[in-house]
């Protein structure tokens, strides 16, 4: 579902300045701020065996997604390549979603686990309830994975000053768009 305030990543859209609608963080030492997410979705199905009742989660998938009024940008700082930097925040948030995708599936599909309820309805929303918080939990390990490959990406790019190490890293990026 698209929300005004969220961008799905794909490779035809690139982020504008106007994207970037939170009040800029006088204390942060960064001139801008992008607020990248994965939101996930998945399928859950509840059968019973050897008397016990299981649930199992099956077709996890990932969006990388952009929040616009969690975003900022100092404007008298904000020039194209800084905002080409930014975008390389949310290609390689891109970049990385398969591969935690295929992190959480191993860890939670084809897996059976345990589940409760008086009947089909209760049983269905504990197992829906539960799928989610073990989702979230795995997909937690997965947000700061990417924090610390958003640090190294603005330490290696110093933030975007450095033209070559930003030059190899948009390279990376520019194969993504052409493979999606």
């Amino acid at each position: 579902m698209e929300n005004s305030d969220v961008i799905t990543w794909s490779k035809e859209y690139f982020l504008n300045w106007s994207d970037f609608k939170a009040e800029s963080n006088p204390s942060a030492f960064e001139d801008s701020s992008s607020y990248i997410k994965y939101h996930q979705t998945w399928t859950v199905n509840s059968e019973i065996f050897d008397g016990q009742i299981y649930f199992q989660i099956k077709d996890i998938q990932l969006s990388t997604q952009f929040f616009r009024h969690l975003s900022w940008v100092r404007e008298k700082q904000s020039s194209s390549e800084l905002l080409k930097h930014e975008q390389g925040h949310f290609d390689l948030a891109e970049l990385l979603r398969p591969i935690f995708t295929e992190k959480i599936q191993n860890e939670l599909i084809n897996k059976k686990f345990p589940t409760f309820g008086k009947n089909d309805e209760q049983r269905k929303q504990f197992a829906r309830r539960d799928s989610n918080l073990m989702i979230a939990k795995e997909l937690e390990k997965c947000s700061y994975d990417l924090s610390q490959k958003r640090r190294k990406y603005d330490e290696d790019t110093e933030f975007g000053q450095n033209v070559k190490k930003q030059k190899e890293h948009d390279e990376k990026f520019d194969e993504l768009r052409k493979g999606s």
